[in-house]
């Protein structure tokens, strides 16, 4: 059906189409004709962080900012869905037009600047759902924080969301909020994750459960920088990574209309680098942490791909826009097939 829908949808502007695809998916949902747009896959468990997910793959954050759309989501048959970006307050995010599709590439450049309804919105419409899956939660801090204070927002982001989410991430790797990469330079992180772990364990001790805490990292980093993070991060003892966000190198688009366009690059482009992020994140953490592989996953073969580079976990966002939500099932059964290939050898 998606095949059907995606001309359409490729003549309106790319925000626009993305909330009506939401709207409509909420309509089959609610009226018992979600099976007609995706056919979930069988279950493939996997046990990561000590949390049991139905299949390995999920839908990364950027998505379903507010939460407003879990029900509908759910019935795509996702391992576990990650929403948010989610900031303390409520704010626009950055000028539209925002985000631009690349279909010869198979590409989005966004730079949507963390737009969302503020962390209460977003917890009371966790709350209104009836979703219960594995729900992650990605937190950042708002535009006009300053980066010496930036630790307050993910604190306060952290608090309120505790006890609704399954894990929590923290992003500081988005390129459309001006300084916030700088928070990955190794003495800034080591102090601004040190500060969060101490409340996710104080968090822990007082609900009566501990809640796993990742950092999504960007791409773009050097060798050095990359080191420098893992150390931080086994030092820390940070539960999980996720590689990698968005990438603000545009050259492999550069002859496309929009390449040129300000934002981070997401889709087919992104694959090869962030793969090579995974693979060397794994390589230096020695499978002491556990990491979900994410950036351009459009087939089954690419999510099987992560796993080999060093991933307990994949998560797919740009893929669905060129996909359609087949390509969950498509990429839990790739996975599933090469397992029993293994098992089988």
């Amino acid at each position: 059906m998606y095949d059907i829908l995606r001309p359409l949808l490729f003549q309106l502007d790319a925000e626009k189409a993305h909330h009506l695809t939401l709207y409509a998916l909420g309509v089959a949902q609610r009226s018992g004709f979600a099976h007609l747009i995706a056919k979930p896959p069988a279950d493939l468990p996997t046990t990561v962080f000590g949390i049991t997910f139905p299949n390995p793959v999920g839908l990364a954050a950027g998505l379903d900012k507010n939460a407003e759309h879990l029900d509908a989501l759910d019935t795509l048959g996702f391992g576990f869905i990650e929403v948010g970006t989610v900031t303390p307050l409520p704010q626009p995010g950055n000028d539209k037009p925002r985000m631009f599709r690349l279909p010869r590439h198979e590409a989005i450049i966004n730079r949507m600047g963390f737009n969302n309804g503020g962390v209460d919105a977003l917890v009371r419409n966790v709350r209104k759902s009836s979703y219960h899956g594995v729900l992650g939660i990605n937190i950042g801090k708002n535009k006009d924080t300053p980066n010496e204070k930036a630790v307050n927002d993910y604190l306060a982001c952290l608090h309120k969301v505790h006890e609704l989410a399954t894990y929590v991430t923290v992003n500081i790797s988005s390129p459309n909020t001006q300084g916030l990469r700088d928070l990955q330079q190794e003495a800034t992180l080591y102090k601004f994750i040190s500060l969060l772990r101490a409340a996710q364990e104080r968090l822990g001790s007082q609900h009566g459960r501990r809640k796993p805490m990742l950092l999504k990292i960007a791409p773009d980093l050097t060798e050095a920088e990359l080191d420098a993070i893992a150390e931080v991060l086994l030092r820390t003892g940070i539960d999980g990574v996720i590689c990698s966000n968005t990438t603000i190198d545009h050259a492999s688009v550069a002859d496309d209309p929009h390449g040129g366009e300000t934002g981070g690059l997401s889709g087919k482009p992104l694959f090869e680098r962030s793969t090579a992020v995974l693979a060397g994140m794994h390589k230096r953490l020695q499978g002491r942490i556990p990491l979900i592989g994410v950036g351009g996953i459009l087939d089954g073969s690419d999510a099987a791909e992560k796993l080999d580079a060093g991933a307990s976990l994949v998560q797919v966002y740009s893929g669905l826009v060129y996909r359609g939500p087949q390509l969950v099932s498509e990429c839990v059964n790739e996975i599933r097939r090469q397992r029993e290939d293994a098992h089988a050898g």
